[in-house]
């Protein structure tokens, strides 16, 4: 589908829109409650293709409502999900990109199941995010319609992974700010991947 048209979300499916950039000043911030950096976003455009949604929830994360505030102003009050929040990195969380532990070379399996110190693998992230995804899963089912999440670049992969049916899988994902990922909700369960990191413009 060229970028040029809008998309036309017919039937039940999860719309994961990922956050604009996260104002984090250089430093890791999973569970750090940064807020957005809306300049420089589409948001006149976004807001044409975001359009006929069953129901939308947020992260409760100050980046994603702020988000989610920009996109639909008029709906100040969008529910939120706890289960949605961002990858908790522990005592890595606000620590300078550059002072990150080098992992060394791991593959996704093994990177999956690396937890931070009092914090969270993506292993965990998975296991915390699934049964949300499935809840509005559930939704957009009954509703016959689509169901938009506005969330976090591991949530989205999480997403992925749950499609995908291996944990490790989302991990191949490059999910930018501010783009869209689609997954068709399977009458008999299950996922189809619409698109993933589909930008705006």
């Amino acid at each position: 589908m060229p970028n040029a048209q809008m998309p036309v979300f017919e039937g039940p499916e999860l719309v994961l829109i990922r956050h604009a950039p996260a104002d984090h000043g250089g430093r890791l911030c999973g569970r750090t409650d940064v807020g957005a950096l809306l300049d420089g976003c589409d948001i006149t455009r976004a807001q044409q293709w975001l359009t006929g949604f069953s129901s939308t929830i947020t992260s409760p994360a100050l980046r994603c409502r702020q988000t989610a505030r920009a996109l639909w102003p008029d709906h100040d009050d969008l529910p939120q999900d706890a289960r949605l929040w961002e990858q908790d990195f522990g005592v890595q969380e606000g620590m300078f990109f550059r002072d990150l532990p080098d992992l060394g070379l791991l593959n996704n399996a093994e990177l999956a199941h690396i937890r931070p110190p009092e914090g969270e693998s993506f292993a965990d992230l998975y296991a915390r995010v699934r049964p949300a995804l499935s809840d509005q899963a559930a939704h957009a089912i009954a509703q016959n319609g689509a169901v938009c999440l506005v969330v976090h670049a591991g949530v989205i992969r999480a997403a992925l992974s749950l499609a995908l049916g291996d944990i490790a899988a989302g991990l191949s994902f490059e999910i930018a700010p501010f783009s869209m990922t689609r997954l068709r909700v399977l009458p008999a369960g299950g996922f189809s991947i619409i698109c993933t990191n589909r930008s705006f413009s």
